[in-house]
Formats: structure tokens, sequence, C-alpha cells
């Protein structure tokens, strides 16, 4: 059976006039290439070219697979190049990062540079849990740090970031230097307004140490830090996220533990993770991403400080 590889090395063939020079065209040994055709021409039962003519010479039988491959080639490239271009203008994302918008809006603007042909989307209602939406193909996106098994979704890690208790300047839990879980236990810890169990501080912080202080829910970043600013509670989030804050001594971060690390995905089905476009809005979220301070890359290195 003749395939494309044979066909690229004929016109190669052609193309340089002798064996030596379409194997250094190819990048392949001569040996190489002339036991690939020796191998071809008997599985064919026929004689693709004349060996030593000068100038080189096909036989009938060449002519005609020649004349295949000016036929076929162009349109493989074409069918390439088709299945790189986008196949749908809008791109649906939901977001279980709720600060995660501080640095999505400039990774954003970066892919739309690239791909102005794209709407993209924010998708409400299903925002704290959209992973079901995934699967079902009403998103393309989903930014989590959740993992659901054998949930048919694909996981490309963005990066890891350090979670930190946030309390008021004057609160008396800011002249420690390290927080354990008893310390939390008559706080009122700010929440999103999503189920305890998916969040990093309850699952690998309170819960093992049978720790459960009370929770008041808040719906947006903003506002939850100003509640911690005012004393009216604390609450555990990205490093990133306060850091600016911290510097403006509103408030005061202080590690969980041995320090309380989450790593963020961004979501697709399986199989759709090497799609052109989700690949690259991928590509920019990280490259934007590293530049966060306080964040590790997948490999556990510190990006940025």
């Amino acid at each position: 059976m003749i395939e494309i590889k044979h066909l690229k090395t004929l016109q190669a063939l052609k193309q340089t006039g002798s064996l030596a020079a379409a194997a250094a065209h190819l990048h392949q040994t001569q040996s190489a290439l002339s036991h690939q055709f020796s191998d071809i021409e008997q599985r064919l039962g026929f004689k693709l070219f004349i060996r030593k003519s000068q100038p080189l010479r096909f036989t009938r039988q060449g002519e005609v697979l020649l004349q295949l491959a000016d036929s076929v080639l162009p349109q493989v490239h074409q069918a390439l190049q088709a299945c790189q271009a986008p196949q749908q203008t809008t791109l649906r994302i939901a977001i279980e990062c709720h600060s995660c918008i501080q640095w999505m809006t400039p990774a954003l603007n970066s892919f739309r540079e690239q791909w102005p042909q794209v709407l993209v989307e924010f998708a409400s209602g299903v925002t704290f849990d959209p992973q079901p939406a995934l699967q079902q193909g009403e998103l393309d996106l989903v930014l989590t740090s959740d993992i659901l098994p054998k949930s048919g979704l694909h996981y490309t890690p963005l990066f890891d970031f350090e979670v930190r208790l946030v309390v008021a300047v004057g609160h008396p839990l800011a002249t420690k230097a390290v927080i354990l879980p008893e310390d939390l236990k008559d706080e009122t810890l700010l929440i999103y307004p999503v189920q305890r169990q998916r969040m990093d501080i309850w699952r690998h912080f309170l819960q093992p140490a049978g720790i459960s202080p009370s929770l008041k829910t808040v719906d947006n970043t903003l506002l939850l830090i100003q509640m911690v600013s005012a004393n009216m509670g604390i609450a555990a989030l990205p490093h990133w996220v306060v850091e600016n804050i911290e510097r403006q001594k509103l408030v005061v971060t202080r590690t969980l533990d041995n320090g309380l690390w989450s790593r963020l995905y961004a979501a697709t089905r399986e199989g759709e993770n090497r799609q052109p476009m989700l690949d690259a809005f991928i590509t920019h979220a990280q490259q934007h991403a590293r530049q966060l301070p306080f964040v590790r890359d997948a490999s556990g290195a510190l990006v940025t400080t």
C-alpha cells in the first residue's frame, strides 16, 4: 500500500535529482532512503525509478505515482491547515476561582489579539458548579482547582498557589507567624458561596483537625477583603490576591500550618484540550499566570516573588 510518506519521498527525489540529495532534503541517510524505496518497490511489484541513471529517470509507474503526489499532497496540506483553523467562533468559559478574573483580563486581551474572530463568553448560572455543564457540552473550558474522577474531562495544570489566612492588621492572629487549625475554632471564616467541602482550607486544614469555625458567605473578593480589613471576620485566599493590599498594610496574611498549596487547572473535555483555539487560550493563561506574585509552576518551582 502506498503511503503519504512514499509520495513525499518520490516528490523529493524528483525535485533534487538524486538519492543522496533527496535523503539530505528529508533529513534521512541515503541508506535508509534506498531501503525505503526497495521495500515499497517489492511490495508494489514494480520499479519506481532507474538506479544510476543520469539524469535520474522514473519508470512509467513512477511517473504515475508522481502525478498522484502532485495531486494528493497539496490537498493533504490544505486539509491540515483547515484542521488548525478555528471551527467555532465562540469560547464559553466558567471560572470557579473567584479571584482569577484579576489576572484573566490581560490573558484574555492577549488571546483576543491573536484570535480576534473568537467571541469569549463567561457563563452565568453555573459559575459555582460548572464542570457538569462542561461535560454536557454547555461550556468549553472551566478554570478549577477540583478534579472530578472518571469525569471524561482533561485537566491542564496552570500553576500552584499558596492559600494564606487573611486577617485585619489589629487582629490577635496577626501576631502569630504560623496559624494552626485550633487557632480558628472561635473565629468567623468569610467564604465564597460554595460548599465547604470544595474549600481547600476546609478539606486540607480544618476538617482533618476536627475544627469547625463559624462560616459566613460573601459574594465577591473585594467585599470579602474589605470585611476582613474591618475586622468582621477572617478569610483564606490565594497569596497573590491580597499581596498588593497587604503591602498597603490594610490586611495581614499568615501561613497556614506548613503551608497550604493548591493547583489551578484548565478543564476541557477529554480529547479537545489540543484543539487550536482551546490550546491557544490555555497557553495565554499560563503565560500571564506566571507573572503573578507568589505562585509556582506545576513542577513546584517558584515563578515570581
